[in-house]
């Protein structure tokens, strides 16, 4: 029977529809009936106003709009779906609200979850692609929109992921200011992040660091992209893919030097990701000097697969937002 989950995050909204799969590991346990996604950028402004802008709400009502009638196109009631909304949602005064105008004018009904479901539903929809020996022992970064996810896992399980207001619409409405970006720009970028990571290890308090750094969501992905010069994109390439800490070093120094036309320019990178690839960077390196990482292993799947995948889900983690 064919299911269908959204993610409605604060830049890019996605749709799953699916139906489980009779495979086994390594492949995913979903079959993909229709996959498709929106840059919609809902949190544009949020950081300066506190609200979801007029004109973000217009973009996300038409991408929700064609959504819902995919979704009934395969037979589904767009009741049915599993749509889920992220840090956008969560922290506008006007996030509920909103909510209740898409169950209106679409009939989809959005849950607007916490950090630590969306740590949770991240981690399983992940997990189900990576490597045993990846995920055994790692810590995996969700880069967002608004949001960051940094989940823990010993032998496959996580008890203290923390979700931390950090994401690259946010950063790049804080600090990105000139083009090509800056010293300055990038700089006041890191250290921003590397704030939150101190607040993170204040969090985990124990100084262990697990052996993989694994990344998801659109700028590690598209960062994958690029390394691979994958055109068009395809996400059973970049499952599992790594970038040593020299590659990225390499691939950050150029598209810094790249002026926003010219990054967008790049075949490898969607239209409306292409200031948001300076705030992903930023957020990668200072990861990677933060805990020393030698190498990033990039997976595709994690938020929409682990919203496809919720009703498995048996264990939350214990997690923190700040």
């Amino acid at each position: 029977m064919l299911r269908a989950a959204i993610d409605i995050g604060s830049n890019t909204f996605r749709l799953l529809i699916a139906r489980a799969a009779t495979n086994t590991y390594p492949f995913p346990p979903w079959e993909t009936a229709c996959y498709t996604h929106r840059i919609v950028r809902l949190g544009e402004g949020l950081h300066h106003t506190g609200r979801l802008s007029t004109t973000g709400m217009q973009r996300a009502m038409a991408a929700l709009g064609e959504f819902a009638n995919i979704i009934q196109d395969y037979g589904i009631r767009p009741e049915k779906a599993h749509a889920v909304a992220t840090s956008a949602m969560r922290d506008a005064r006007n996030g509920k609200e909103f909510s209740l105008r898409i169950r209106k004018e679409t009939g989809l009904h959005i849950r607007i979850i916490d950090g630590e479901t969306e740590a949770s539903m991240s981690l399983n929809g992940a997990s189900a692609v990576l490597k045993n020996s990846t995920r055994s022992d790692m810590l995996l970064i969700d880069i967002g929109g608004g949001s960051t996810e940094f989940i823990r896992t010993k032998q496959k399980q996580s008890g203290d992921a923390i979700s931390c207001r950090l994401g690259v619409v946010r950063l790049v409405d804080a600090y990105l200011t000139s083009d090509p970006p800056s010293n300055p720009d990038y700089q006041a970028m890191k250290n921003e992040v590397l704030k939150h990571l101190s607040t993170v290890d204040m969090y985990w308090n124990d100084g262990q660091n697990p052996t993989h750094l694994a990344g998801t969501a659109g700028t590690v992905t598209t960062l994958a992209a690029i390394h691979l010069d994958l055109f068009p994109y395809d996400a059973n390439v970049v499952n599992n893919h790594v970038i040593t800490q020299t590659e990225f070093m390499v691939l950050r120094d150029r598209l810094l030097h790249l002026t926003h036309h010219e990054r967008q320019a790049m075949r490898t990178i969607e239209t409306g990701r292409a200031d948001l690839m300076v705030a992903g960077l930023a957020i990668i390196e200072a990861v990677i000097e933060h805990w020393d990482y030698k190498e990033l292993v990039v997976v595709d799947a994690g938020l929409l697969e682990g919203a496809w995948l919720a009703t498995g889900i048996t264990q939350h983690p214990k997690s923190k937002r700040v």
